[in-house]
C-alpha cells in the first residue's frame, strides 16, 4: 500500500531552494519526510532565508553550492551529494536568471542571457543527473515552467503597471521547459525515470503585493479571484516527488488559480 505524499528516505535537489517560492516548497518536502539539498550560489542567503526554521528543520535542509550557469558546477554538486547519501531521488530545476524586459528594445546578449537562464540551465542539470538515475534504476525530474510558457501575457493588465510586464524571452523558454520535460518524459520512460512540469500562475512576490492596483488586475484574471500563495505550490511537488506519482510522466500540471481556463 502506498503512503500517499510520504517521502521518507527520499534524497531531493531543488536549484533555487532559498527564494520566494523555492522556500515554501523545500520546507513541505522537508517536512514530508525528504532530506533536502538545495542548490544555490550564496551559503548566506541560504542561512538567513531559513533562519527562523529550528536547527533547519532537524537538519534535513542542507547547502550545497551550484552555480546553474555552469556545467563543471552542476557535475560537482551532484557527485558531491551521490557520494554522502548514495543516491539522488529527486530533482526540482526551480531556479533561474535573466535580465531585460521590453518586447521590442531587447538586446540580443539579454535574450540569449534570459533564454540560457531558464532553459539551457535545465538542459544542463538534466543531462547531468541522467547517469545518478540510470545507477539507480529510478529517479523523477520535476521541472518549473510558467503560465507565460502556456499563454501570452493580458498585455491589458500590464498597461497601468509597465514595471511588471513579462518579458518576451520568459515565456519562450518556460514552453521549451515544458517541451523538454515531454522530450525526456519519452527518452528516459525506460529506465524507470519520471519527467514532469510544474507551471506557477500569479504568485507574485512580498514586494510587489505592496501594489494593490496590480495585484487585483491579476486576481480579476483568475477563476478563483486571488493571486496564489507559494504554499498552494508546493503541494504538487510533494505529489509529485512521491511514490503515489510512479505512473505519471511528460505532464504538465497548471497550478494557476483558473488563468488559463479563462
Amino acid at each position: 500500500m502506498i503512503k500517499t505524499f510520504n517521502l521518507d528516505n527520499k534524497v531531493i535537489l531543488i536549484s533555487g531552494g532559498y527564494g520566494f517560492l523555492g522556500h515554501a516548497i523545500t520546507l513541505s518536502l522537508c517536512h514530508h519526510g525528504a532530506k533536502v539539498y538545495v542548490l544555490g550560489r550564496s551559503e548566506e542567503k541560504f542561512k538567513n532565508t531559513f533562519a527562523a526554521e529550528d536547527s533547519i528543520v532537524n537538519l534535513n535542509i542542507n547547502f550545497i553550492k551550484c552555480d546553474i550557469s555552469t556545467t563543471e558546477s552542476i557535475k560537482q554538486a551532484f557527485q558531491t551529494i551521490d557520494e554522502k547519501e548514495g543516491k539522488i531521488d529527486v530533482l526540482i530545476n526551480n531556479a533561474f536568471y535573466s535580465r531585460g524586459q521590453s518586447p521590442e528594445q531587447m538586446s540580443d546578449d539579454d535574450w540569449s542571457y534570459g533564454i540560457d537562464g531558464s532553459l539551457n540551465s535545465v538542459f544542463r542539470a538534466i543531462r547531468e543527473v541522467i547517469p545518478y538515475f540510470k545507477k539507480n534504476g529510478s529517479g523523477k525530474i520535476l521541472n518549473v515552467s510558467s503560465m507565460y510558457g502556456v499563454v501570452a501575457p493580458q498585455f491589458e493588465v500590464y498597461d497601468e503597471y509597465p514595471e511588471f510586464l513579462n518579458p518576451p524571452h520568459y515565456g519562450a523558454a518556460k514552453a521549451g521547459v515544458i517541451q523538454i520535460t515531454k522530450y525526456y518524459a519519452s527518452y528516459l520512460g525506460k529506465h524507470n525515470i519520471n519527467v514532469n512540469t510544474i507551471t506557477p500562475g500569479p504568485f507574485p512576490s512580498d514586494k510587489v503585493k505592496e501594489n494593490k492596483g496590480f495585484i487585483k488586475a491579476l486576481a480579476e484574471k483568475t477563476c478563483l479571484g486571488r493571486v496564489g500563495l507559494p504554499e498552494d505550490l508546493a503541494g504538487c511537488f510533494v505529489f509529485l516527488a512521491s511514490n503515489a506519482a510512479d505512473y505519471i510522466t511528460g505532464q504538465n500540471f497548471v497550478v494557476d488559480g483558473g488563468w488559463t481556463a479563462k
